[in-house]
């Protein structure tokens, strides 16, 4: 037997091995692999439909804005205290409470249309506010687990192997970014209204997050977990910024910029196919032993296959460029999804609104995931031992706070400076400046990592 071809079937078993000790042999990690299976679930089927749906009922453009900047604020301020919560009542029990919560998010985005507009205390709350109170109980139970999953791949997988080790983990989760997008395409398609239709999505959003709750609570075995013992609050906060490895900070500066300019526009790229270009999909397919198949696809429902279209791409290039990154380095895959998330927003804006068009772009969209495991693995590989999840809850921490305005201010550059503010009338909005100076400032952020990023050393 040649040595290249021993080499090869070892690399094989590698990863064959880290993916089974990921989801077979560690049954404590399965489950919450398949309740995070059935609550992204649930969130990509409808998170990304939110915008248009608070427009629906009745919210502005730069309400878009807002709430893209709200669920900011709790990504920033729910990981923490969601890890002294869990040191107080115990892992299982706190997966049980932030699965029902998110549950009863979904449940209550269902609800919004038939509530109503409220009138309490002469102030009057418009059916949109409760997608607002909604998201502070659906992303409960993203707060948990975070850390605690950077940690179990960087213990499970050998330091020269994190990319691979990450894009299994990866396609597991994302695999459900997938199927819940176009899952919801096929549901809006049956109604004509859009907010009926969306009611059909968040039916089964809410029929998915109890069936994770469930499965979590009835199966999940923290007798071994230790995740969250020390948390000693502010204090542990404080030290842990002190002590994050130095060559984190050129890629943190430089992912917190590419972050805040995504975080500017995001929220509005069902805006853009829905309400700037209203391009949906009506043509018709000759399927032998069946005849001509007719497709008439509102905006919204198109949306959910483009956003399909972009995690297939994303599912296909994740591994690919995980192994690669163990040829040429983790930076130049890294720089990889930090250039497409930078260029989309200007190339989106200014295309041909053709469903062609956007076709072709959602499809490059997806290769911004390409860089993703190559990110995980170079945030927590210089970590020190047992000091992963910290690190990585240190570097979100951080990054998730400064990125909380992207939004309002991406919400203000696209709509303008609100009625309700003394200085209204001196600027009336511009979506393509708003896309426009998003991208600007993505491409600082791959620049400066580009230049000042550190390769980790297993890749070097």
């Amino acid at each position: 037997m040649s040595e290249e071809r021993v080499t090869v079937e070892a690399e094989e078993t590698s990863a064959l091995e880290t993916f089974r000790r990921f989801f077979a042999l560690q049954r404590d990690v399965l489950v919450l692999s398949l309740a995070m299976f059935a609550f992204s679930l649930a969130f990509q089927m409808t998170s990304r439909f939110l915008p248009d749906y608070i427009v629906a009922l009745g919210g502005s453009e730069f309400l878009v804005g807002v709430f893209g900047t709200f669920g900011n604020v709790i990504a920033a301020v729910y990981p923490y205290p969601g890890g002294a919560l869990s040191d107080r009542i115990g892992s299982r029990h706190a997966l049980t409470l932030f699965g029902a919560l998110s549950t009863a998010g979904f449940l209550l985005w269902l609800l919004a249309p038939g509530l109503g507009a409220i009138t309490v205390a002469g102030l009057t709350i418009q059916p949109w506010v409760w997608i607002f109170v909604g998201l502070l109980l659906a992303q409960a139970w993203k707060s948990f687990g975070l850390g605690a999953t950077f940690a179990v791949v960087k213990q499970a997988t050998d330091p020269s192997r994190l990319a691979a080790g990450f894009a299994s983990t990866e396609i597991f989760r994302r695999s459900a970014f997938f199927v819940g997008p176009v899952l919801a395409g096929v549901l809006i398609s049956l109604h004509p209204d859009f907010t009926v239709s969306f009611r059909y999505v968040l039916a089964v959003g809410v029929a998915a997050g109890i069936l994770g709750t469930i499965v979590q609570h009835v199966l999940y075995d923290a007798s071994d977990d230790t995740i969250g013992d020390s948390f000693e609050g502010l204090t542990q906060i404080r030290r842990d910024l002190r002590e994050m490895p130095e060559t984190l900070r050129p890629l943190l500066i430089g992912d917190t910029l590419v972050r805040f300019a995504n975080g500017m526009v995001y929220v509005y790229f069902i805006i853009v196919v829905t309400r700037f270009f209203e391009v949906g999909l009506e043509t018709s397919l000759s399927v032998p032993a069946i005849g001509t198949v007719a497709f008439d696809l509102s905006p919204q429902a198109f949306f959910g296959y483009l956003l399909g279209v972009e995690m297939a791409v994303a599912l296909l290039v994740m591994m690919p460029a995980a192994k690669l990154a163990e040829r040429v380095g983790l930076k130049p895959i890294v720089a990889l999804g930090f250039a497409v998330y930078a260029i989309f927003p200007v190339v989106l804006i200014t295309a041909p609104g053709t469903p062609l068009s956007m076709l072709l772009l959602f499809a490059f969209s997806g290769l911004r995931f390409a860089g993703l495991p190559s990110h995980k693995a170079l945030i927590v590989g210089p970590a020190e031992k047992d000091a992963g999840g910290r690190v990585t809850g240190t570097y979100y921490l951080i990054r998730n706070t400064v990125v909380i305005p992207s939004a309002a201010l991406g919400g203000l550059l696209w709509a303008g400076i609100p009625e309700w503010l003394p200085a209204s009338g001196l600027y009336n909005g511009s979506p393509v400046l708003a896309f426009s100076v998003a991208s600007v400032v993505g491409v600082v952020g791959t620049a400066y990592f580009l230049v000042r990023g550190k390769e980790f050393e297993a890749y070097a």
